[in-house]
């Protein structure tokens, strides 16, 4: 039996082998994108159509298209599919300030995608993970330090966000795959009720925070996906939302793909006595209806019973059906059509890292001494899980913080001698939808940004010893250090800093490198600080509608170098803001870089209403050792970010000619370290 069950496995392979050799119209790359399309959409039944628009599409042999599937993760690095190089988490690459070394990390990503994916298909495998149409960037603002995914995101600030998210969609999209903006929209917690939570969300907050660099991106980018969350907005779940559908394709004019989050459509009408849901529709048939039936390309889950019921009811039409594959088709051919290019990724890896990580406190500690007698202690010491962070893929290699500086520990105590304590949090303590119901956590967020209490006796107890201690803070998210900052010497928030991050805390803490990055998000002073988790509402939350001053604000962070700047100079007729940096003095002239990040914040002087202030532009200056220490710099801002919010209208529109603004440029958000410049906005027609 075993030798009739092999030789028809033979036969069928080889009839597939067979069937993949002819050539079919489709395959034929001289004719137009449009004609093959079309050609493919003439030849398949109704029901093959339908088995292209959920993530996992199988293969169609009497037309000779191969399997493929859509579900593939690259957050930071190939995820899920095996060896590949681990980048530090998003919340630590937007630290860098950085948009241009972003889009080169990701660059590289694509190139390890496809090579990793010309890999699958050699070996036949056409499975999750393997593909090249990946779902990231993830652009949700983090409005809130207890949501468990905001280390997933580009921080707090929607600039920050779109400039980011537009290098990693340019990186990904340049090395031929495809990039998808997720979650649209409104979607930052909490995680526990994510099935049936309703966001409500003012028409003034959506406009002006949470859907901009979505906005963005589309308009100045031909981002391949959008992917729709689980959440409901002001109702109705995101999915079937008709309000985010006509902001999508008939504002944006975007038209390109629309994907669910995976089962997303499962919470519109599962009645699970175990998971609470939205229960918006009556039955599955009348979701998928809604959802495919307006503006929903694919699904990632496995509805394709229902979406086969919502057609055949006349929910989606099949003209409908069309415009779906039409879209797939076309995304489909454009990435997996392209050969695979070589990857190097390690030079690119040592600079993100370092760059990624903000020094927020020294007292002349740092940068510690070859030689000098030092203790390590903490439970992130010798994690080699915890700078994986989450959606990760497997390093060849991971170098832990006890790794690199383990050959100058000693563990003797006594007056003077340097303590580097490694705390902070875990990816098993906060991240997607987990099982942890600790004090202080539920369920992948947290329900207080203190460091925790173990971590806050030891640091103190070691303080009494004598010790100077070296605070390096793993996390993925801000952490009130108000309870235990005077007990510190020097604070470096190294983040979850992907397979080198004990070597760029090695380098960093000694001054081999400057290279410190800047804060992307609030380190608020106490949980007391914040709004209700569950409250959407901007008032109150972060640098940009302050309720009270943080221990740290946006945009902060030290260096071993003193930067200044000259010769500023703002100029209204073409929006640029132009001078030099200069690097007055170092700590660490041997260093091999030193780096800052100008900052451009916009106030409005017009709108009692609008935030207190933005930023709106940024520029990162490098000095290599051995290069000049003054710089000159020309910021260009874009008019997009000066928009202003018209209740009457419920749209962002362009200032009123004559529109009187002020520009700040400096090194962070906070006013002490910022200088003013008045702007008169001049209609830009």
């Amino acid at each position: 039996m075993k030798r009739y069950v092999t030789l028809a496995i033979i036969v069928i392979a080889a009839l597939c082998r067979t069937t993949a050799a002819q050539s079919f119209p489709w395959q034929d790359t001289t004719k137009s994108l449009d004609q093959r399309v079309e050609w493919l959409i003439d030849n398949l039944t109704l029901d093959e159509k339908l088995s292209l628009m959920v993530h996992q599409n199988p293969a169609i042999p009497h037309v000779g298209l191969p399997a493929y599937s859509w579900w593939n993760e690259a957050l930071h690095g190939v995820g899920r599919a095996g060896l590949a190089t681990v980048y530090p988490m998003p919340i630590a690459m937007a630290a860098t300030f950085d948009p241009a070394m972003i889009r080169n990390v990701f660059n590289n990503v694509a190139m390890e995608a496809r090579i990793k994916h010309q890999q699958a298909k050699d070996t036949g495998y056409y499975g999750d993970y393997a593909g090249l149409t990946f779902f990231t960037p993830n652009i949700n603002i983090f409005r809130d330090p207890r949501w468990g995914r905001g280390m997933e995101t580009y921080g707090e600030d929607p600039y920050l966000t779109a400039m980011m998210g537009m290098a990693c969609v340019e990186g990904l999209q340049h090395g031929n795959t495809a990039a998808c903006l997720k979650h649209f929209a409104v979607h930052s917690g909490p995680e526990g009720i994510r099935h049936e939570f309703d966001s409500h969300v003012s028409e003034r907050d959506l406009r002006t925070t949470y859907l901009p660099a979505f906005e963005y991106i589309i308009k100045h980018s031909d981002v391949a996906q959008v992917m729709c969350g689980y959440n409901r907005l002001n109702g109705e779940p995101c999915c079937t939302n008709r309000r985010l559908f006509d902001i999508l394709r008939n504002e944006w004019q975007y038209n390109g793909i629309l994907v669910t989050d995976c089962w997303a459509l499962n919470d519109a009408y599962e009645r699970d006595t175990v998971i609470p849901r939205h229960r918006t529709h009556a039955t599955a048939t009348l979701a998928y209806g809604d959802a495919f039936g307006r503006e929903v390309d694919l699904e990632c889950g496995s509805g394709l019973p229902a979406l086969r019921e919502a057609v055949q009811q006349g929910l989606v039409p099949e003209s409908k059906v069309d415009e779906h594959v039409r879209r797939i088709l076309k995304t489909r051919f454009r990435v997996t059509e392209q050969t695979s290019r070589s990857a190097t990724v390690a030079a690119e890896t040592l600079d993100v890292t370092p760059a990624s990580m903000v020094l927020l406190k020294n007292n002349g500690v740092l940068p510690l001494k070859d030689g000098e007698n030092l203790r390590l202690e903490g439970p992130n010491a010798y994690d080699s899980l915890m700078p994986l962070g989450n959606y990760n893929g497997t390093p060849k290699h991971t170098v832990t913080i006890g790794e690199a500086l383990g050959r100058y520990q000693v563990l003797s105590a006594g007056d003077g001698k340097t303590l580097v304590y490694c705390g902070g949090l875990n990816p098993q303590l906060e991240g997607e939808e987990l099982p942890v119901e600790k004090e202080g956590f539920y369920k992948g967020d947290r329900t207080l940004i203190e460091l925790p209490k173990e971590q806050v006796s030891e640091i103190k107890a070691f303080k009494a010893q004598g010790y100077r201690i070296v605070l390096v803070l793993c996390t993925g998210s801000a952490i009130a250090l108000e309870n235990v900052i005077d007990d510190c010497d020097a604070v470096l928030v190294a983040w979850y800093g992907g397979q080198d991050m004990g070597t760029a805390v090695k380098q960093l803490l000694y001054g081999e490198r400057d290279d410190f990055g800047h804060l992307p998000v609030t380190f608020y002073r106490s949980t007391d600080q914040l709004p209700d988790f569950s409250d959407y509402s901007m008032q109150g939350r972060t640098y940009r509608y302050p309720a009270s001053d943080p221990l740290f604000p946006f945009g902060y962070g030290l260096s071993y170098s003193f930067y200044q700047l000259y010769e500023t100079t703002v100029s209204e007729a073409d929006f640029t803001v132009s001078g030099i940096i200069s690097q007055c003095n170092t700590d660490v002239p041997e260093a091999a870089s030193h780096r800052a990040a100008i900052q451009v914040y916009l106030k409005n002087d017009s709108d009692p209403e609008a935030p207190y202030k933005q930023l709106v532009g940024l520029c990162p200056i490098v000095f290599h050792k051995g290069t000049p220490t003054r710089k000159p710099f020309r910021i260009e801002l874009d008019p997009f970010w000066f928009r202003q919010y018209n209740p009457t209208t419920g749209q962002m529109e362009e200032p009123a000619d004559g529109t009187a603004f002020t520009l700040q440029v400096g090194f962070s958000s906070d006013d002490r370290d910022l200088f003013d410049y008045p702007f008169i906005y001049h209609n830009r027609k």
